[in-house]
């Protein structure tokens, strides 16, 4: 039997010994007042006291029903929906037909007639070119006169062209404005005014177990596709790959909600429709494992490219290796956390004319802290100068032997790669 069933059952016979024990004259209203008093005060949030400190254990939020959460879902996606976009990817590619060919070469026309002459005899050429549609994303509105943001590896074809599909069915030729050199960001341009536009939420304060609602053109068929799941994962890092492009992208949010091929640079919505991802990648092989790029870091590229008209990313110019209690112990350094500067086969540790160089800093220096921020396996460097400006001075906490010291540095343009 059903444990809850059981529970309400043996109240139920609690009552009705009380009233065979004591009879009906016995069992008056104020007993019953008082049962069902205390039966309330159990169920309310207790206090517990010890001296002068008391503390209260929270409570539990009362369930709602369902049709209060669907409810919620149904007004998140129609809040959001009209500023979804759909992408298509068009491009010249070959047109490849069956020609014949002469494998006979100058022999007498009645020797290639006895082989069926060129009939016989065919091979793959090429005929000119034509626009084919080649590939499909989805993207989001974020300005009344057109800026559009998706994924960059949506848009990462430069001899290729884009068009963007609005919700109510309009299209509109895109141009790239700008390209994020070091996470999968892109910003679009449409000719329009008056568009709806998303709204954008925090990222910083999303919480594991809460709703997550995704939209966008599902296979690169099924134009502003809805998915609801939860988020499942906080600060991962992950490898991606798709057109031959590899990157990995770290501190990106996990969501059962379905993602697939065609929903990337889609949003990742709130339960109240405010946008906090941007969907990017879904894991192979497994069910319910995608990920999406915390919208405050596109806030960052978005302001820039208003500013600049592109995306400036914040560059310290260091390599480093993240230090774990591992691997301190293994090279016997001096703290358990921080980045190491260290070289690597793509270059040095502290790239030549860098601001990490003009600060100061050192091959196998420790960078404990920035602008004091601790640096460590949840707070890797990248992430935490990523949230400064370009021009920006930050000061950064060094470990150098067994001495702790100071540095400025002021942040610069990632040169182009």
């Amino acid at each position: 039997m059903n444990k809850k069933i059981v529970f309400v059952c043996a109240g139920v016979v609690f009552v009705v010994v009380c009233v065979l024990y004591f009879g009906v004259s016995r069992v008056q209203a104020g007993f019953f007042g008082d049962l069902f008093k205390g039966i309330s005060t159990f169920l309310q949030p207790s206090a517990t006291s010890t001296g002068n400190v008391t503390s209260t254990i929270p409570s539990v939020p009362l369930y709602r029903p369902a049709i209060d959460y669907e409810k919620a879902v149904v007004a998140a996606v129609k809040k959001a929906d009209p500023a979804v976009v759909s992408i298509t990817v068009t491009k010249n590619v070959p047109v490849i037909e069956n020609c014949p060919t002469n494998p006979f070469g100058n022999l007498p026309p009645e020797f290639q007639d006895f082989f069926g002459g060129n009939s016989l005899f065919y091979a793959p050429c090429e005929k000119g070119t034509q626009k084919q549609d080649v590939g499909g994303g989805s993207g989001f509105i974020v300005s009344e006169d057109g800026l559009v943001v998706t994924n960059k590896h949506v848009v990462s074809d430069t001899k290729a062209s884009y068009t963007v599909f609005t919700n109510n069915g309009k299209k509109y030729d895109a141009k790239i404005l700008a390209r994020d050199a070091t996470q999968d960001l892109a910003v679009l341009k449409i000719e329009a005014r008056g568009l709806t536009t998303v709204d954008i939420g925090d990222s910083d304060s999303v919480e594991l177990g809460q709703t997550a609602i995704a939209i966008g053109n599902a296979l690169g068929e099924f134009r502003n596709t809805v998915s609801v799941g939860v988020i499942s994962g906080l600060a991962r890092t992950v490898t991606a790959s798709g057109g031959g492009a590899v990157e990995t992208i770290s501190g990106v949010l996990q969501t059962d909600a379905a993602i697939n091929p065609g929903n990337s640079g889609g949003p990742l919505l709130s339960l109240q429709g405010k946008v906090i991802g941007i969907n990017t990648a879904v894991a192979t092989g497994a069910q319910s494992i995608g990920f999406a790029i915390p919208i405050n870091r596109a806030k960052r590229a978005i302001s820039s490219v208003k500013k600049t008209g592109e995306i400036q990313s914040p560059f310290l110019g260091v390599r480093y290796v993240i230090v774990t209690p591992e691997l301190a112990k293994k090279q016997k350094l001096s703290v358990e956390y921080g980045a190491l500067v260290r070289g690597s086969e793509d270059g040095p540790g502290v790239t030549s004319r860098s601001p990490a160089e003009k600060a100061g800093v050192l091959a196998e220096d420790i960078i404990l802290q920035v602008s004091g921020v601790k640096i460590d396996k949840d707070h890797i460097l990248a992430d935490v100068v990523a949230t400064h400006e370009v021009g920006e001075k930050i000061v950064l906490t060094v470990r150098r032997g067994e001495k702790t010291i100071t540095l400025d540095a002021t942040l610069a343009k990632r040169p182009t790669e």
